[in-house]
């Protein structure tokens, strides 16, 4: 990598910045830290001026695979185009200059932006109330099995097991132990789909829940929803739906009318804000009436006023509640570009999100099922899942085709996920791609599978062009040193 580290451009003396003359009294340091508190020497911190930084930066930027730059393609995290509108709202002086202590007569507006973007959302969804406090997807997950856990014990029924598909995301199982659950695994069909008869096998008066994808992570629709819905209500337990795929279903279907009682939204999916990077993310969770009492407080809801007029407030006189599950409010910034993406849409532009999802997907779909392995070949809604079993035949495996992908200057989609797919290759290239994005990846998928016919040597040493070359993924994730010792 060419890029220097900033310790390596450094050089004593240089600045980047410049402070006015102080306009309040001098102090010395003592007066104002505990001494036990003061360094004895300066940090040893890189000097740089502005330039220097400025420059590095977006020189490292380039190196970087990002959605300003080109197609993402990864299943099941729905990296779509993030709309400049949303950023440039968000960072209103009014919005993102907010303090959470502040007295709710003076942030009204956000309280409001926060009440209807639940509106919103309980519309698209088909849900009765919503919580945006959640921080992501695994943080509404959690949420939503100790609003299902909280339920059983105020009905006095021990349930202790959640079920879910083989098909189920790597999270799911992992917040159901957290939760307090213990998990009990039901395999697919031959079709990708629940198994019906599995699924009455595994109902008892221990099980608590199903948790469930729909469409599942293999991009497919549970068409027999209604049937799963009342097998596990019989019983007496909830249908909770993981809603990483929500942007299938938009103005299309609604998941309170196929029989959910809980279901967690990924605003930084659904939504745009891309959360590559660790982040933020926003998971708000809505449910059922009958669940409403054990949302996390607070709750923003809407009064008159003392005199008529509407005012919003944070509610915290829920006495089921299962408690607060983030600092404050949740991740306001995301949850404003949310409510800008649905507002720009509109109803009718939502639907047209999923539907244009769900005509990219099974584009890619029909032209790439020629040249790599498809094994469940169905009419697919935002994503599908290839294998590259018919590569690995010749030594080459899934991942040496995402690394021959950025020689392509493409990102890799989703590699060896779903499980029940053999060197899967997970594929979603979301509705705001156009033909000619579609067309470049397809063609470097064709390409790729040619070379590995022909000349598989290229593919297993990828990638040629990039900053690095491959690297030792396990000795970068168990070894990672980033300090600098200056």
């Amino acid at each position: 990598m060419s890029e220097k580290l900033l310790s390596e451009l450094s050089s004593t003396g240089r600045k980047g910045f410049s402070l006015p003359e102080l306009d309040v009294p001098k102090k010395k340091t003592e007066e104002l830290i505990p001494t036990d508190r003061l360094r004895d020497e300066l940090p040893s911190l890189p000097e740089l001026s502005e330039v220097d930084v400025a420059r590095h930066f977006v020189r490292l930027s380039i190196m970087n695979h990002h959605v300003d730059k080109g197609f993402y393609p990864l299943g099941s995290c729905t990296m779509k185009y993030n709309p400049k509108i949303n950023e440039a709202l968000a960072r209103l002086n009014g919005l993102a200059h907010l303090h959470p202590f502040q007295t709710e007569d003076t942030y009204q507006g956000a309280l409001k932006l926060m009440f209807e973007l639940g509106e919103y959302i309980e519309e698209i969804s088909g849900m009765d109330e919503i919580s945006l406090q959640p921080a992501a997807g695994a943080h509404g997950e959690l949420t939503s099995l100790l609003i299902i856990h909280a339920y059983h014990k105020k009905n006095k029924s021990k349930r202790t097991k959640v079920i879910i598909p083989d098909s189920a995301h790597g999270t799911n199982p992992a917040s159901v132990i957290t939760a307090g659950f213990s998990t009990v695994q039901i395999k697919s069909n031959s079709k990708g789909l629940i198994d019906i008869e599995e699924l009455k096998k595994a109902m008892s008066e221990d099980v608590a829940a199903l948790m469930i994808t729909n469409p599942n992570t293999l991009g497919l629709f549970e068409a027999d929803i209604l049937e799963i819905a009342r097998v596990v209500h019989e019983a007496g337990a909830l249908l909770y739906m993981d809603g990483a795929n929500l942007n299938a279903l938009m103005g299309i279907v609604k998941p309170g009318d196929m029989g959910f009682d809980v279901v967690h939204f990924n605003l930084h999916k659904t939504f745009s804000t891309p959360h590559g990077g660790g982040g933020p993310g926003s998971g708000p969770v809505g449910v059922k009436e009958n669940l409403a009492p054990f949302l996390p407080v607070p709750v923003v809801v809407k009064r008159a006023g003392k005199k008529g007029a509407e005012e919003y407030h944070l509610d915290y006189k829920r006495p089921q509640s299962i408690g607060r599950m983030h600092s404050f409010y949740g991740n306001f910034g995301v949850m404003v570009r949310a409510y800008v993406y649905i507002r720009q849409n509109g109803a009718k532009g939502l639907r047209e999100v999923s539907e244009n999802a769900i005509v990219n997907a099974n584009y890619l779909r029909e032209i790439l099922k020629q040249y790599y392995q498809l094994p469940y070949d169905d009419f697919c809604q935002h994503e599908f899942v290839l294998s590259g079993d018919r590569q690995k035949e010749r030594g080459v495996k899934t991942l040496d085709i995402a690394k021959r992908l950025l020689d392509y200057g493409l990102h890799a989609p989703t590699v060896y996920f779903p499980l029940i797919v053999h060197e899967a290759l997970m594929i979603e290239p979301t509705e705001t791609e156009s033909k000619e994005s579609l067309d470049e990846f397809a063609d470097a998928m064709i390409k790729i599978a040619k070379e590995v016919e022909e000349n598989p040597e290229v593919v297993t040493s990828a990638p040629h062009v990039t900053p690095v070359s491959r690297l030792d993924e396990v000795k970068a994730a168990r070894d990672l040193n980033l300090r600098w010792k200056g």
